[in-house]
């Protein structure tokens, strides 16, 4: 049987008695974060503090596979971001790790009353961690995983019903799956103007 909890911070304070004892009792928490919310980041979690002790066994091993790093590159950049803050980057490690955390947090960033499919979000996760999002302009990342679930259909309906079906998706299919999502992603970056119509 699901319990849910709910508690209010008191500007965040996560140490306070009711919240102290509602995460010790409990088997993780999601935190949301009015900031990140006014942001424009939803669902508005915070992602250093929440906490999931069963989330990855619950999870496709298919998505958990293409996941495994997205929480520490995420936390990374979170950490970078702060940093940078109070003046210019100029090592370029560092400006690909911002690069790729924006990325990250615009893949995150779900459309309201657009759920996505299990192979839809292995898709998206794949991309994003074989760094095949790098070359699409951060504007474009919308356009990418709205264009995603017609272009699998079309380009690969195999792997799409493996997925679906097992929740899996063996290394084979990973590594074809990131080639067909390597042409996507550069036709998008290529495209001067995606509101342009495209020529046929």
């Amino acid at each position: 049987m699901d319990s849910h909890s709910h508690a209010e911070t008191d500007a965040g304070n996560l140490s306070a008695y009711i919240p102290t004892n509602l995460i010790s009792i409990t088997d993780g928490q999601i935190v949301l974060d009015a900031r990140l919310f006014h942001e424009g980041h939803e669902p508005a979690v915070d992602i250093g503090t929440s906490v999931s002790r069963v989330g990855g066994k619950t999870q496709a091993p298919a998505l958990r596979e293409a996941a495994q790093t997205l929480r520490l590159d995420y936390a990374q950049f979170l950490e970078l971001e702060i940093f940078t803050r109070f003046g210019g980057v100029t090592d370029a490690q560092v400006k690909d790790k911002i690069a790729r955390g924006t990325r990250i947090r615009a893949v995150l960033t779900q459309p309201q009353l657009c759920p996505l499919r299990l192979a839809d979000e292995v898709a998206l996760i794949v991309a994003l961690q074989a760094g095949l999002l790098d070359c699409v302009p951060l504007e474009k990342i919308a356009e990418f995983r709205s264009e995603l679930p017609v272009w699998l259909d079309r380009w690969a309906p195999a792997l799409v019903d493996q997925i679906e079906r097992t929740g899996q998706l063996d290394a084979a299919g990973r590594s074809e799956l990131r080639e067909g999502l390597a042409t996507l992603a550069e036709r998008l970056a290529s495209e001067p103007n995606s509101l342009q119509p495209r020529l046929p």
